[in-house]
């Protein structure tokens, strides 16, 4: 995840990896980070860090004793740290959300003679893909069904009703909506609910050449200048059909490829599918539309298990994708931190007991807290992702609830689903040349003038223990000092430990 002003300088270049762009942690400047007990030396270490900085850290052993513990209690904005809650309320019941899950599917509604009506219905899929080079969950094999069934189709339908119509969670920030972190979510979607957009240079004073498939109307506003420096602006406000492109491209650059967000998941997967039919000889005469379930009040006896109603008799399923494998998007989920995927993964187990909204997860998410034996006044989540910045979490339940999780039967199959320090994921450029160079398993988090990171270590002495380290109220610029700091404090406690 990125912070808000990271939203509007990512669009200077195409967008990168998510992995943090921090290598080795330096040593520390103060001298009373190599005297004193390991909790002075670890403050010293934590005092390089921009004035202002809050931090909050706990260190323990996997049966529960403490290392060391600063601010235990405080309650902090988590970014991505978020995912571990939702992927380890996952883990714990993934036997039955494997066998609850069902793939998208397409249904024919006979509108007369061979004409028909296209029902594309979601189940909740992440992973749903239109792309030339598919190999798995791929939107051609269902329109490859239709266009063998007919050749005529009027409407192409979006049904996206298996979930409640909640696209952004409570406290996602506006401005985030218009890119692909801060994509809309449904129970249909496809290609992760992204739009890509690539910008070519053109003749020097000339307007940018921009490419898509068509989805957004382009607005055109670039101009190419000599030399290699860009300057885009891409901006579209919420529930809008327009992408503006402004500013200026380099001649001398490479192509740029932006993936930005889409507001109305159903109709886009649609559209796609009607892209597809038409190029396997299908006459689309209709319209695109969208279904969704409106969203219930929480208070409604109905709210719980409100599924969407059965097809009628005249509705006929034509083909279904199987279900995706939900273990190995949790693997895409932490490792890449994928806010998209988390989420649907939530409302997955929201699904279990209830219909699949944010109000049942976050009593899902309860439960999990109740077996875990933390309080559930340990923890406040709006999302699944960590975009909300409502989220609250303290170093101690985080660190409390890690450590129970290692000791389920489960629970080394879940680690292996975080990034490794100097590895992979969103560490791969952390802990590099450093003795927790993969012995360092935990999850990232950014967002704002947060940063995180939580998971596993394993100290010195051969012991893994857990920890969750949160650094709250960074002043602007000040980011990559503050996760210096918190890696050079974490090398020198599994050095001691």
């Amino acid at each position: 995840m990125r912070s808000i002003l990271a939203c509007a300088l990512a669009l200077l270049a195409p967008i990168p990896a998510l992995a943090q762009q921090v290598s080795a942690p330096p040593p520390p400047s103060s001298s009373a980070a190599t005297t004193g007990t390991l909790d002075q030396r670890v403050a010293a270490i934590l005092s390089d860090a921009p004035e202002g900085t809050r931090y909050g850290l706990v260190v323990q052993r996997l049966d529960g004793r403490e290392l060391l513990a600063m601010a235990p209690d405080a309650r902090f904005m988590p970014a991505s740290n978020t995912k571990l809650y939702t992927t380890l309320a996952a883990y714990r019941q993934l036997p039955a959300l494997q066998q609850a899950a069902e793939g998208t599917g397409v249904r024919l509604e006979r509108v007369s003679g061979d004409t028909f009506d296209i029902v594309l219905e979601g189940r909740g899929e992440a992973t749903l893909s239109s792309a030339p080079d598919c190999r798995v969950q791929c939107l051609a094999t269902l329109a490859d069904a239709v266009a063998a069934r007919t050749r005529r189709v009027r409407n192409v339908v979006g049904d996206a009703s298996w979930y409640p119509d909640e696209r952004w969670s409570a406290g996602m920030s506006w401005n985030n909506i218009p890119f692909r972190y801060g994509t809309a979510i449904a129970a249909l979607l496809v290609d992760d609910n992204e739009f890509a957009l690539s910008v070519t240079p053109g003749p020097v004073g000339a307007a940018a050449r921009i490419q898509s498939d068509g989805y957004y109307r382009i607005d055109n506003r670039t101009r190419t200048v000599a030399g290699e420096k860009n300057a885009l602006d891409i901006r579209r406000l919420p529930g809008s059909d327009t992408l503006v492109v402004d500013g200026t491209f380099g001649q001398n650059t490479e192509p740029g490829l932006y993936r930005l967000g889409v507001d109305d998941p159903a109709r886009r997967a649609a559209w796609r599918l009607a892209r597809l039919l038409e190029d396997r000889g299908v006459a689309v005469s209709g319209e695109i539309v969208a279904r969704y379930r409106p969203l219930l009040p929480a208070d409604d006896p109905d709210s719980r298990g409100n599924a969407p109603a059965a097809p009628s008799p005249h509705e006929e399923m034509l083909a279904q994708l199987p279900p995706e494998a939900l273990a190995a998007d949790m693997v895409t989920i932490n490792k890449q931190s994928q806010n998209l995927h988390a989420e649907l993964m939530l409302r997955r187990v929201a699904k279990i007991e209830g219909s699949g909204s944010m109000a049942d997860a976050q009593r899902a998410l309860a439960d999990m807290m109740s077996a875990a034996g933390q309080p559930r006044d340990g923890f406040v989540l709006a999302d699944g992702s960590g975009m909300s910045s409502y989220n609250r979490l303290s170093p101690r339940v985080t660190a409390r609830l890690l450590a129970w999780a290692a000791g389920a039967d489960w629970g080394e199959a879940w680690r292996a689903t975080l990034p490794v320090g100097g590895i992979d994921g969103t560490l791969a450029r952390r802990f590099v040349a450093t003795p927790l160079a993969g012995r360092i398993f935990a999850k990232t988090g950014s967002l704002n003038a947060s940063r995180a990171l939580s998971g596993y270590l394993t100290a010195a002495s051969g012991e893994l223990l857990a920890f969750s380290a949160f650094a709250n109220d960074i002043p602007p610029g000040g980011e990559s000092a503050a996760i210096a700091a918190l890696d050079a404090a974490l090398v020198a406690i599994a050095a001691e430990s």
